[in-house]
């Protein structure tokens, strides 16, 4: 990404609209590009692209490595003669509007195995060679992936740490005897990961032909149940039977009284610096093929990480401790072509965080809705930030700017309505304006706030275990007026090049 001005939409492709359970990279996502094209944006930002396991969140995956096969789509296999053209005739009557973790990866499933037969059978011989290739190039990760996948499935989806002592303790003869009973599944599952990259990446070049990047986001700590984890319990704080010493999370804060208590194994940041960092960057390579851009989640956890130790059932009590901070970014930066980096610098931030961010030249983060307190001086507010910044409306764990906006005091309210100069009437789009009209470089809007819609669409409650991620929008929703609004306001605040628009031109959104 170049220093220009840009503004983008926030949107996780399984919030996408669609027919089987769950938003995937099929025809309507090629529309959602051609609608941030025509609405003059350059940022997709989606959450981690990985496998969700605990409650179905993006930042619990099984893997730091692996893609989320549930985002595969039916229509595209459809499309390229993968599958009969009756397979999906009769698929499950899914709802529309939200997310079914339960229903849409089994069918996916199907799908794959579908494939794999075919496959295995001797049709498509070049798919099958492209398979093999992709195989040998991800085979540092993939095949324990795919084992990790295998074996969750041969003890009913249970956490590794309930399994047999041999396969907990990853000891080499009865892994070596896993991968041969289990070869069928290990090789389906293999075959699933190949078919989500080769669907992101088409969908992924499609973007940049049209001028949009995408931001990712890289969680700092990897989930407990994960192939991370169970292959490389040297690297994390668990004893040797994986249960786990010091957990992650936050202290009480914004989102929560008794903070948050994430259940991820915080690094043994000692044994990673030993190695060079060597796990950590291929990590970040991993990442880097499948997005433009990373946001950093939980940079605070650069600097120092809040530590809890194993047992507690809230975040309340925990130690801060010391993070990698320059000397991992150092090693990454010299790995890297660049620092194509966001650093999600919020929560409680000390001089410290500030000064490795400045340090590596990272832009930070500033969300609207933080910014109404009782101080002017506050930095969430437009006229204190520099620009080596992206704003945001809200997040993903914020409520939509419309829900938080009806849920104010009287007070607040009252501060965000002298800020604006009015009674704050279209409140979504008054923030989206806010922020394209500011000296941040970069804009995000999450597509809840540029459809106006109040706290039934927000996509997560920081704290709450379950419940979570499954918004999606409907086909109907991105109204091509919609497009024409973002436009005008790219247009007018220098977020979008060679518009030919004059500034005369009469605006279509209210001032």
């Amino acid at each position: 990404m170049n220093a220009a001005r840009r503004a983008g939409i926030l949107l996780h492709p399984t919030s996408l609209p669609g027919p089987f359970g769950i938003g995937d990279l099929g025809p309507q996502a090629y529309r959602w590009v051609d609608f941030l094209a025509e609405a003059g944006a350059t940022v997709w930002q989606v959450l981690p692209l990985g496998p969700t396991g605990y409650g179905d969140s993006p930042y619990q995956s099984y893997s730091a490595f692996a893609g989320n096969v549930s985002l595969i789509s039916p229509e595209q296999l459809l499309s390229e003669g993968l599958i009969p053209d009756g397979e999906l005739q009769n698929h499950p009557d899914f709802p529309a509007g939200t997310a079914s973790f339960a229903g849409a990866p089994e069918f996916k499933a199907r799908l794959i195995g579908t494939v794999h037969r075919r496959l295995a059978a001797g049709e498509n011989p070049a798919l099958q060679k492209e398979f093999a290739q992709f195989r040998a190039r991800e085979e540092r990760w993939l095949e324990d992936y795919a084992l990790f996948i295998a074996l969750k499935r041969a003890h009913g989806e249970r956490p590794w740490r309930e399994w047999e002592r041999g396969f907990r303790l990853f000891q080499p003869d009865a892994v070596e005897k896993a991968r041969a009973d289990l070869s069928a599944t290990i090789d389906e599952t293999a075959f699933g990961q190949f078919l989500f990259q080769r669907q992101w990446a088409a969908l992924r070049r499609y973007a940049r032909e049209r001028g949009i990047f995408i931001l990712g986001d890289l969680p700092i700590f990897p989930a407990l149940d994960s192939a991370d984890v169970w292959t490389h319990k040297n690297y994390f704080s668990v004893d040797e039977e994986g249960r786990p010493i010091e957990m992650a999370g936050v202290p009480p804060d914004y989102f929560s009284p008794t903070g948050q208590l994430w259940g991820n194994p915080v690094f043994r940041w000692d044994v990673l610096r030993a190695e060079g960092y060597a796990w950590w960057i291929e990590r970040v390579q991993a990442a880097l093929r499948s997005c433009d851009w990373i946001r950093l989640d939980h940079f605070r956890g650069y600097a120092r990480y809040w530590s809890i130790p194993a047992g507690n059932t809230t975040a309340e009590i925990g130690t801060w401790m010391p993070g990698p901070g320059e000397d991992l970014l150092e090693c990454v930066r010299r790995a890297m072509d660049g620092m194509p980096f966001l650093a999600e610098d919020l929560g409680v931030i000390t001089d410290d965080v500030v000064a490795l961010r400045r340090q590596f030249d990272l832009p930070g983060m500033r969300v609207l809705q933080f910014g109404f307190g009782d101080d002017f001086d506050n930095p969430f507010l437009p006229h204190n930030f520099d620009s080596k910044t992206a704003v945001y409306t809200g997040t993903h764990d914020n409520d939509t700017t419309l829900g938080w906006f009806h849920d104010l005091g009287e007070l607040e309210r009252g501060r965000v309505q002298r800020y604006l100069g009015h009674g704050g009437d279209d409140i979504a789009w008054d923030f989206i304006r806010l922020a394209m009209a500011s000296v941040a470089e970069t804009v995000v809007c999450p597509l809840q706030d540029v459809l106006a819609l109040g706290g039934e669409a927000r996509m997560n409650f920081p704290g709450r275990p379950t419940g979570n991620w499954t918004w999606r929008f409907r086909e109907e929703d991105l109204r091509p007026e919609l497009a024409l609004r973002l436009r005008e306001l790219t247009t007018v605040y220098g977020r979008i090049t060679d518009t030919g628009v004059s500034m005369d031109r009469p605006p279509r959104d209210r001032a």
